[in-house]
């Protein structure tokens, strides 16, 4: 049977140039079990499905093409932002680590999650943008690694590149989970510029025990997979 599925691109600029492709999948006994294929076919950073949706609370599931993951901030702010753009008023998304708040600012979308569902990354800070940009995925053959450099301290503007060689990814054009550690580490506001150019921006909340991440998110597009 084929699979119907929207794509959005979550953190896109301010002109909706890059992001990071998501699939959004609704669940069917079609698609449970076959989740992994499923996100190794489709061939993007993270695939949600979504199981249900009531009194304004999407419950999902989060999978890599090497398996699933209890949480991830680029899958949670897109599927957030699909549900907005089709009317639905979500107010949370359920996944395995737990309630993930949804927060709408204008064309921004919000998640709000605690620092220890993301996974552990090897965060490695640079000395510059220039030195961000040039590090070779390559040099990654496992592991999970975020590096990153200011822009601009004072401003809280970031630079950073993402390499999840164990998730069977070279490369990730925009982490929400990294972004989220990354600021429970610094005890601040961020706006970050990933990959090629992908824009996330997080803040600290609730006494620095949870952080919201968030962005922009393109209209969707659909495909069949087949």
């Amino acid at each position: 049977m084929n699979t119907l599925v929207n794509v959005v691109n979550v953190f896109v600029d301010d002109d909706d140039n890059h992001g990071n492709p998501l699939g959004i999948v609704w669940a069917s006994p079609s698609t449970r079990g076959q989740e992994t294929e499923i996100a190794a076919d489709l061939g993007f950073s993270e695939t949600i499905f979504i199981d249900a949706m009531a009194d304004h609370v999407a419950t999902a599931r989060i999978f890599t093409p090497a398996g699933e993951l209890p949480f991830a901030g680029h899958p949670t702010v897109g599927l957030a932002a699909w549900l907005l753009q089709g009317g639905d008023e979500v107010k949370a998304i359920r996944v395995p680590a737990g309630s993930v708040r949804v927060r709408a600012d204008g064309d921004l979308v919000y998640v709000t999650a605690m620092p220890d569902w993301a996974p552990v990354f090897e965060i490695d800070r640079l000395d510059s943008p220039a030195e961000v940009e040039a590090v070779d995925p390559a040099a990654y053959a496992f592991g999970l690694h975020y590096v990153w450099a200011w822009i601009d301290e004072p401003e809280g503007r970031v630079r950073s590149r993402m390499f999840a060689p164990d998730l069977r990814l070279s490369e990730d054009e925009a982490t929400g989970s990294a972004a989220v550690r990354l600021t429970a580490a610094l005890g601040r506001d961020l706006l970050i510029v990933q990959g090629r150019g992908s824009v996330l921006r997080t803040h600290v909340r609730y006494l620095g025990q949870q952080i919201e991440v968030g962005g922009r998110v393109s209209e969707p597009r659909i495909i069949e997979l087949r």
